[in-house]
């Protein structure tokens, strides 16, 4: 049976404590070749923090906002080098014109729902402008990622505010991360089944530099579902075309984020992101008509940092060589795949906005079709 495990973090003098499901793992699915991480989760990039808000309410509401600090310094006057990639455009991503001209983000990544980015856009530049040393900022580009959970969530409403952004700001942390119902996939759909936040990483041997990838995904999208290799959305006789003839219901979208450590310059991040939808199409994926798939990577290595102030006219760094993308190719693929089925896996049976119910996984059932196909151990 799918039972909570219950895990209890203590940061400093803060306690979360929540009910982690059981994720793919725990049931003996192993994807990919590479180890995880300690936590298997984008925060073993060490300094990385989620924060995450998340809303169920009786009215129809059912959203919530994820933050992504990729470093605990002033990110507007240590900026990253970043880039996004985008899989299939039909979405909202602020910012992201910015990012592709210089190659780098100096906000915190947002993710939240369609109609929020607006509200969201608005928050994040309060949250830069609260910082003594940005006094002088006049300009900022906040990156808010989104999908559309206008199916379970009210989204006409635009319940969320500026003070729940910056909550969820404040709220980030370093430590496991919740997944499924919370958060900005509190609404969200994935496979015709509920959807969710989902998470994974992956540790490249010492021999080749040691680096971590962590992946967070917000899932809302459609397809064909594939769990290891195992066509599950098949067997279960539930997919995006179960009924070829006639009309299909457009997809919602996924957001995918990218950390590394690992020091990449912003062409080899966009190349890094480009690999991510790899991971996606893995779990039965397509990139719909209908669907907006981003991918915003970005390296937090120290070395690469960009002040936004400097006396010198010159920016130097050492960053890896096209030769040695390999691995990370490979592990950006698996940690992706893998955070989309924990997000599954997570997730929890939903009735929403106007009695609309969304059933989770049957968790059960999948794990005695992977067993049928040798695919768990």
């Amino acid at each position: 049976m799918n039972k909570p495990l219950l895990l209890v973090i203590c940061i400093l003098s803060n306690f979360t404590i929540f009910a982690q499901k059981k994720r793919a793992r725990d049931y003996g699915i192993e994807i990919g070749i590479l180890r995880t991480g300690k936590l298997n989760a984008i925060t073993d990039v060490s300094g990385v923090k989620v924060g995450q808000v998340t809303f169920h309410k009786t009215d129809g509401i059912h959203t919530g906002l994820t933050a992504i600090l990729p470093h605990d310094q002033n990110i507007f006057q240590n900026k990253i080098p970043a880039a996004i990639h985008i899989g299939n455009g039909f979405g909202k991503l602020a910012g992201f014109s910015q990012v592709e001209e210089l190659g780098n983000i100096e906000t915190p990544i947002l993710l939240t729902n369609t109609l929020s980015v607006p509200t969201a856009s608005e928050a994040v530049i309060d949250y830069i402008f609260q910082y003594p040393e940005n006094y002088a900022v006049k300009s900022v580009n906040p990156i808010v990622g989104e999908t559309n959970d206008g199916g379970l969530n009210d989204i006409r409403k635009r319940f969320i505010t500026k003070a729940h952004v910056l909550e969820a700001l404040k709220k980030a942390q370093t430590g496991a991360v919740e997944e499924g119902n919370v958060g900005a996939g509190a609404g969200t759909v994935c496979f015709g089944f509920k959807g969710g936040i989902g998470t994974s990483s992956r540790v490249l041997p010492k021999s080749k530099g040691g680096y971590t990838v962590g992946v967070l995904v917000q899932s809302n999208f459609g397809g064909v579902l594939q769990v290891n290799g195992v066509p599950i959305g098949i067997e279960l006789e539930k997919h995006k075309f179960n009924k070829i003839d006639e009309a299909y219901k457009d997809d919602g979208s996924c957001m995918i984020v990218v950390l590394t450590d690992a020091p990449l310059n912003g062409k080899n991040l966009k190349r890094l992101a480009s690999r991510a939808m790899l991971g996606l199409g893995r779990t039965g994926g397509m990139a719909a008509n209908g669907s907006g798939d981003y991918v915003i990577a970005a390296s937090t290595a120290e070395d690469l940092r960009i002040a936004h102030n400097s006396d010198s006219m010159y920016e130097t760094f050492k960053v890896l060589r096209n030769n040695d993308l390999d691995l990370l190719f490979e592990a950006v693929i698996e940690a992706t795949e893998e955070a989309i089925i924990n997000s599954l896996f997570a997730a929890e049976t939903l009735t929403g906005f106007e009695n609309i119910k969304v059933e989770a996984l049957p968790i059960d059932k999948t794990i005695e079709i992977l067993k049928k196909y040798n695919r768990v151990k």
